[in-house]
Order: C-alpha cells, then sequence, then structure tokens
C-alpha cells in the first residue's frame, strides 16, 4: 500500500476537501483554505510522515503514550498538531480517525 494514495483517500473522504502542493508536499484543505492535513515526504528529517490538526490533548497524549508512531512536529507542533510517522506499521482505521478528528477540529473548531 502507498502511504501517499491511502492518506490521500482518507482525507479526500472528508466533505469540501481539496488538495495542492503546500511548501513542496501534498498538503489538504477544507473548503480551500484551512489546512487540516500535511504530507511530509522527507521534508524536514529522514522520515516519512503526516502532520495533522488535533482536539486539544491529542499530541501530549499520543506521543507519550506511543513514541515510536507520533511525534511533535516542528512549526506547527506548538499549537498542538500531530506527527505521525508512516515509515512503521501503520494502522490504517486509526489514521482515519485521526484524519476524521483534523477535518473536524479545523471546520468546526476544537471541541
Amino acid at each position: 500500500m502507498d502511504p501517499l494514495e491511502e492518506l490521500r483517500r482518507l482525507c479526500l473522504a472528508q466533505p469540501d476537501v481539496t488538495e495542492r502542493l503546500s511548501h513542496g508536499e501534498p498538503t489538504w484543505f477544507v473548503k480551500g483554505k484551512k489546512t487540516f492535513v500535511m504530507f511530509a515526504d522527507h521534508h524536514h528529517d529522514d522520515r516519512l510522515a503526516f502532520w495533522c490538526a488535533a482536539p486539544p490533548g491529542t499530541q501530549e497524549e499520543l506521543v507519550a503514550q506511543d513514541p515510536a508512531r507520533f511525534f511533535r512536529p516542528p512549526y506547527v507542533g506548538h499549537r498542538g498538531w500531530l506527527g505521525v510517522y508512516l515509515d512503521v506499521e501503520v494502522d490504517w482505521a486509526e489514521v482515519g480517525e485521526l484524519v476524521a478528528d483534523a477535518y473536524r477540529t479545523v471546520r468546526y473548531g476544537a471541541p
């Protein structure tokens, strides 16, 4: 399974989502304006990952629980965004939930 294609499928399954390059990477936007997921193909390090918006507390919880799979991404981590490695064994059902949470967080605001 191609991680980019699977991530793309999950992102584009959300309503009113568009994709375009941002900073040289595929990025998904709600209503063409607000970023909710960014692909990271060895962009800032030697890892394959994506960064996504997350509800308050999610980043801290998941990074503490499993730092081999989750991380605080540069530039947006201070806003609570979550980094998810794609060069490890990936639970795509969980990624689908994270993408849906990212979409809702950006579209409707934090709960």
